[in-house]
């Protein structure tokens, strides 16, 4: 253990250098708490989505690192804040009617239109426990709601209202001149319509703790700050959360990076030590545009989850968090396959490889065996030239191709192969062109054709392999990836493709022949 410490505080990986960041903090003197506690935030007002696993996976590999190189205790706590009031009703859900005499009500006193729950809020909190119990991340949830109410919030709440004058300059200073006449911190909550009311205090009673406002009909209210009679807005609430729960580390989208001085400043005004964060940049959609959830022109999680599983998603989401990326149906062939190649190399690597790799940080260092015998963008190439329609006709191929493999023995390819016949229909089969070749590829095929015609012994992918690529050289292309692309653009109806050599060995070298002379005649991609 001392060893894989060591290490530990060396790597370069980043989930490393945000944990050796975070052990700063308590270089002097452990926490008095006896724990070092990280955060995340939902907003409830939909279901749980891609960036939701992401803030709470990329969370969780940081604690699993800093778990590597201290004994400091850790907790991870989810925070939903399901008392915010419903600003409009989402078009996705049933009895739009029914919600629309609710908005303004805080989201866990709205009516679930599903009919299971309590309340929206509640259906929603439950969803996203599900969600995150589904994939094994370990938790404490907090309802907004609860923590109000409950009075945990109550000390933080009466030193906002000591400290209002502080927090409103903090709150100001970042406000339009026509949001700052109207603007307070505080939310009250209506004591007859329930509704979060967004209007100026009149007096904010620091000694008594209470609140006095008119509300949107010119009654004048006086409330007391504590016990949920009053709600933060969502600047202050972030930082005043940090200061509640003396919260450690909290990592949010880039959209909030502006907002950070005001957070800390706010944690600080309040008696808090602001977290250390961590900013991650936000998806974008294959033409480079920002991800929304208005739009929807994002990759669910749902989405992807049909084709590969989480642990393809966990490698995407590890990759370069501070980089923008590209979330669209075209990444899951790709991530699968690295996150296999790098499955394999685990094996072999030294303690210092292995905190880098990213299989480290998704199985917390006890990585399993990958049984991807075939790649999956090779299971796709195969979906397509034998028109599976469902993963026991790319079985047929794999058993001839790696005799010892079987669905039972080998349940990630067999899941694999059921996704990659699922994507190839869905995404691929739509798409695919096939096209004619010129003279100097038609030649060069036929010489292939011949020299498949005539192999004899074992179809050892790397001996075919190199006889495509000795045709291609015969033959004077130049680049030779010119002839790659040849043969995958006239047999495959693509531009790219996998090692020919492997594709042959694994389709059959008897049924590539067939494949090449189908598409010298123009018969593929016909019905």
């Amino acid at each position: 253990m001392a060893d894989l410490r060591d290490v530990a505080m060396e790597s370069k990986a980043w989930p490393f250098e945000e944990a050796r960041a975070l052990l700063k903090r308590y270089d002097k003197a452990p926490p008095e708490k006896g724990h070092v506690l990280f955060e995340t935030g939902y907003g409830p007002s939909g279901l749980p989505h891609m960036g939701t696993f992401g803030e709470v996976l990329r969370t969780t590999m940081i604690r699993r690192a800093f778990e590597a190189i201290s004994d400091i205790p850790t907790r991870l706590i989810c925070f939903s804040d399901d008392l915010d009031g419903m600003r409009k009703v989402p078009e996705n859900l049933p009895r739009q009617d029914m919600l629309a005499q609710h908005l303004q009500e805080p989201l866990s006193a709205v009516p679930d239109p599903f009919g299971t729950h309590d309340s929206f809020g509640a259906h929603n909190n439950a969803m996203l426990r599900r969600f995150l119990d589904g994939f094994g991340f370990e938790y404490e949830f907090i309802s907004a709601t609860e923590f109000y109410r409950s009075g945990r919030f109550d000390e933080t709440l009466l030193r906002a209202a000591e400290r209002y004058d502080d927090i409103m300059a903090i709150m100001l200073k970042s406000l339009r001149e026509e949001r700052r006449e109207t603007y307070s911190c505080f939310l009250p909550i209506h004591p007859e319509t329930g509704r979060v009311l967004y209007v100026p205090m009149k007096h904010v009673d620091a000694r008594e703790g209470t609140v006095t406002f008119d509300d949107e009909a010119g009654r004048e209210w006086t409330l007391p700050v504590t016990g949920g009679n009053v709600k933060l807005q969502w600047k202050p609430d972030f930082g005043a959360r940090w200061a509640a729960l003396d919260v450690d580390f909290e990592m949010y989208g880039k959209d909030h990076a502006t907002n950070t001085p005001i957070y800390d400043g706010i944690c600080r005004v309040l008696g808090g030590r602001a977290p250390n964060h961590f900013t991650y940049e936000l998806f974008l959609d294959e033409f480079g545009q920002k991800i929304a959830k208005s739009k929807g022109n994002g990759l669910t999680m749902d989405e992807w989850l049909a084709y590969a599983g989480t642990d393809s998603l966990s490698y995407f989401m590890f990759a370069k968090p501070k980089t923008a990326k590209r979330l669209h149906f075209d990444v899951i062939p790709k991530a699968v396959d690295e996150y296999h190649q790098q499955l394999r190399a685990f094996a072999d690597q030294d303690p210092k490889a292995r905190l880098a790799n990213p299989v480290w940080h998704i199985h917390r260092g006890n990585a399993p065996a990958s049984d991807m015998v075939v790649p999956f963008s090779m299971l796709l190439n195969l979906a397509a030239v034998s028109g599976a329609e469902d993963k026991d006709t790319l079985w047929g191929f794999v058993r001839r191709y790696a005799p010892d493999a079987s669905p039972e023995s080998h349940p990630g390819l067999d899941a694999a192969a059921e996704g990659a016949v699922r994507y190839y229909n869905d995404r691929v089969k739509p798409h695919k062109t096939y096209r004619a070749p010129d003279e100097q590829e038609r030649a060069a095929m036929e010489d292939l054709k011949s020299r498949l015609e005539a192999w004899e012994g074992e179809a050892d992918p790397e001996a075919l392999q190199s006889e495509v690529f000795a045709v291609g050289k015969a033959h004077g292309f130049e680049p030779l990836r010119a002839w790659f692309k040849a043969l995958y653009e006239v047999l495959l109806g693509a531009s790219e493709g996998p090692r020919f050599g492997g594709f042959i060995a694994l389709y059959g070298v008897a049924n590539s022949v067939q494949l090449i002379e189908d598409g010298l005649a123009g018969k593929l991609g016909r019905g």
